[in-house]
C-alpha cells in the first residue's frame, strides 16, 4: 500500500520517507519548468510578489496540457518532464523556499541530493508516459502565475491533486536510487565486458 501524504509536508514527515517508498500525494503542488526555475532563482522578493507563498511547497517538473472548459481550467495531460535540466537551480530553490518535495522523472544530481539532505526534501519519481492518468489526479486548478510572461507549459500552475502516485527515488538522507542504478549498471557492464 502506498504511503498517503497530505500536503503540505513538514520536515519530520519528509525525513521519515525511505528510498523506493511508494507514496500518494493529496493537496497542492506547483508545476515548474525551466523559465520559472530560472526566474525564481534570480528574482528579488519584490519581483515575485504575484507568486503564491511557496514555503514548504512541492514542485512538479511538468509542462501540462491545459484547456479552458466552461470558464474553468482543465488538465488533459500532466506527465513529468526530465528533471536534470533544473539541476543548476534546484538546490538554491530548495533552500530559498524550504521545498519539501520535487517531482519529476530521471532523477537529479549531486547538488540537489545535498540540498535534500541538508534542508529536508525528497525527489519523487513520477511515471513517464502516464500523462493522462496523472492528469486525472488533478481535481482543481485554483491559480496560475506568470502565464503572460512564460506561456502555458512554462507557467507556475497550482494543482490540487488527490492520490498523485510517485516513488521516493532520492531521500532526505542523501541516498539516490538513480545513482544506485547507474553504479549497478556500470558494475554489470564491467562483469559482462571486461
Amino acid at each position: 500500500m502506498p504511503t498517503q501524504l497530505q500536503l503540505p509536508l513538514n520536515e519530520e514527515q519528509v525525513r521519515a520517507l525511505q528510498l523506493n517508498e511508494q507514496v500518494e500525494l493529496t493537496g497542492r503542488i506547483y508545476t515548474a519548468r525551466d523559465a520559472v526555475h530560472k526566474f525564481l532563482s534570480e528574482a528579488e522578493p519584490k519581483e515575485i510578489m504575484q507568486a503564491p507563498d511557496l514555503t514548504n511547497a512541492v514542485f512538479y517538473h511538468c509542462g501540462p496540457v491545459i484547456i479552458k472548459e466552461q470558464g474553468a481550467w482543465k488538465v488533459t495531460a500532466a506527465g513529468p518532464t526530465t528533471s536534470m535540466r533544473e539541476e543548476p537551480y534546484m538546490a538554491g530553490l530548495i533552500e530559498k523556499f524550504a521545498l519539501k518535495a520535487v517531482i519529476g522523472k530521471g532523477g537529479m544530481g549531486a547538488a540537489t541530493a545535498a540540498a535534500c539532505k541538508r534542508f529536508g526534501c525528497v525527489y519523487l519519481h513520477a511515471v513517464g508516459g502516464a500523462a493522462q492518468v496523472l492528469a486525472s489526479t488533478v481535481k482543481n486548478i485554483p491559480s496560475v502565475h506568470f502565464l503572460e510572461e512564460f506561456g502555458f507549459p512554462e507557467a507556475l500552475w497550482c494543482f490540487e491533486v488527490e492520490k498523485f502516485p510517485a516513488v521516493v527515488s532520492m531521500d532526505a538522507k542523501g541516498n539516490s536510487l538513480h545513482k544506485q542504478v547507474l553504479q549497478d549498471s556500470l558494475q554489470e557492464k564491467t562483469v559482462l565486458c571486461p
